[in-house]
């Protein structure tokens, strides 16, 4: 039973905190108490907008406390949400306010949808998720991190080509002079893997994509791996002393000559609240067209 909505968008920008109290304002209508970030409670006061049913958290709380999470945004929105959602096992609805919002799930001209949150008429749609280790020269773990979308190899900000191995279970299986690397979910396969040249996977696909990206080599194609797969992609890159690792283009670790990047299906998953019955191809037309 949904009882407990959280509510996260940037309540920063008026046109989105303006949006997201006619979230609530909707929620409260089917008797839901509206969880908001502590940090958003001066903003909503000075708004003349507050009521009872909302009540607000610290952040880590509110995920934890929330039976579904709202997020008001684009693709990066809720990519920041499942960060947090994921270890929870929260389930994200998405409304749209970005341009292109492929995982969202509701328009703002949508929101009577909302009511089947209450009546149970929606199904949860399972995203694959990566777990991604840094290791060095010695075997030490530096740090770790998980993903919906993507892990990105790189230069960083400067467009320059670097020279990674990609090994999977121990064996080498090939070598990119490249602007860099993408180790993507199904879901991230529509993104910047996308971009890249990568494929489309289904996101019922048990499946890792991995991408060069700009590679200086008529050989070098993007690969689909099993989902079980384990991927070490090293620096080996002599002229550059460090490479970046950005995962789900938010998070950024530093990678130094000799390090590797461990990528493997992580043990979280993403659940993605659908009211809809539009299947992910139907999906994936209608939002390139717009985009287009």
């Amino acid at each position: 039973m949904m009882k407990n909505i959280a509510l996260i968008t940037n309540f920063n920008i008026y046109d989105k905190a303006n949006a997201a109290l006619i979230v609530a304002e909707e929620l409260v209508k089917y008797g839901a108490n509206v969880l908001l970030a502590s940090i958003n409670k001066d903003r909503i006061f000075r708004m003349h907008k507050n009521k009872k049913e909302y009540i607000y958290l610290p952040l880590d709380e509110l995920y934890r406390e929330a039976d579904a999470v709202i997020v008001l945004g684009g693709d990066g929105s809720l990519l920041d949400a499942a960060r947090r959602a994921a270890p929870n096992g929260k389930p994200l609805l998405g409304v749209n306010m970005g341009r292109l919002g492929f995982m969202t799930e509701l328009e703002m001209t949508e929101l009577s949808l909302l009511e089947k949150l209450f009546t149970g008429e929606f199904d949860l749609d399972d995203r694959a998720m990566l777990h991604v280790t840094v290791k060095t020269s010695g075997g030490g773990t530096r740090a770790e991190s998980f993903a919906l979308n993507d892990a990105v190899i790189s230069n960083g900000s400067v467009a320059r080509i670097v020279d990674l191995e990609l090994h999977e279970g121990g064996e080498l299986v090939t070598t990119y002079r490249a602007d860099g690397v993408i180790v993507a979910t199904p879901t991230g396969s529509t993104a910047y893997s996308m971009s890249a040249g990568g494929p489309i996977a289904d996101p019922g696909l048990p499946c890792l994509c991995v991408t060069p990206i700009c590679s200086h080599s008529l050989t070098a194609r993007p690969i689909m791996f099993r989902d079980n797969a384990v991927l070490e992609i090293k620096n080996t890159c002599q002229r550059e002393k460090m490479l970046y690792l950005t995962v789900d283009g938010k998070i950024n670790f530093e990678i130094y000559r000799g390090d590797s990047v461990v990528v493997t299906r992580s043990d979280m998953k993403t659940s993605l609240i659908r009211f809809k019955k539009s299947g992910f191809y139907n999906r994936l037309q209608s939002k390139m067209n717009a985009y287009d």
